[in-house]
């Protein structure tokens, strides 16, 4: 019997709105995006923050839609979702879409929302460094900032935004350096880290473009 996609993205859709199990004490890795369409770069990202962050998980916080984006390009949250799962090849990195089910649109409310329920979860923001660069444009950025430590992770044509971002320097004091990456997790916010190091130049946007061509 031939199976049916549609179905399968629904249970997957299902099982997204919970959350991902985690034990108290763990460390944990957010990383937001809308995956429209998820690519190597987002695994890239994750995969840097489990080993240099010494994170337990990273959970892919998949969007119903990004308040700041153009949304006539995006794929059905549960075709995302599927997407997300077929690339992820780390057991340790988690697929969720709770915002949808809690109708969350915006980080702060996503952030105070985990906080409140998972309340002895050591959670890290993760952000690429291109998100640096516009994170002042973020709805209550520096609130975000003081509510969990931030792991932002190089990407080419940003190597820059630690030094130069208008959210980095106002938030330059509270730079860890990344040779103590792994302590991120335990510092009190506000607290963030700029991580150096192989990057990939894969981005949602220049795929969908490509597939236009």
């Amino acid at each position: 019997m031939e199976r049916n996609p549609n179905s399968d993205d629904s249970i997957l859709l299902r099982d997204a709105m919970r959350f991902p199990y985690v034990e108290d004490g763990q460390s944990v890795g957010l990383f937001g995006g809308s995956f429209n369409p998820p690519h190597q770069g987002h695994v890239h990202v994750s995969e840097t923050a489990l080993r240099r962050g010494q994170l337990d998980q990273v959970w892919w916080l998949v969007t119903p839609g990004n308040p700041l984006k153009d949304h006539s390009e995006l794929e059905p949250l549960a075709t995302r979702i599927r997407k997300c799962h077929e690339i992820i090849g780390h057991p340790n990195v988690k697929v969720t879409a709770f915002e949808a089910r809690y109708h969350l649109n915006y980080t702060q409310e996503t952030l105070r929302l985990l906080k409140t329920l998972k309340p002895n979860v050591k959670f890290v923001w993760l952000m690429g460094a291109d998100n640096l660069a516009s994170f002042h444009k973020w709805q209550n950025w520096e609130k975000i900032a003081a509510m969990m430590p931030i792991m932002v992770i190089d990407r080419p044509g940003s190597t820059l935004s630690y030094r130069s971002a208008r959210a980095a320097i106002a938030l330059s004091r509270y730079r860890v350096d990344e040779s103590d990456a792994e302590l991120l997790a335990n510092i009190k916010p506000p607290a963030w880290t700029f991580i150096h190091g192989p990057r990939s130049s894969l981005s949602s946007t220049a795929i969908r473009r490509a597939k236009k061509v």
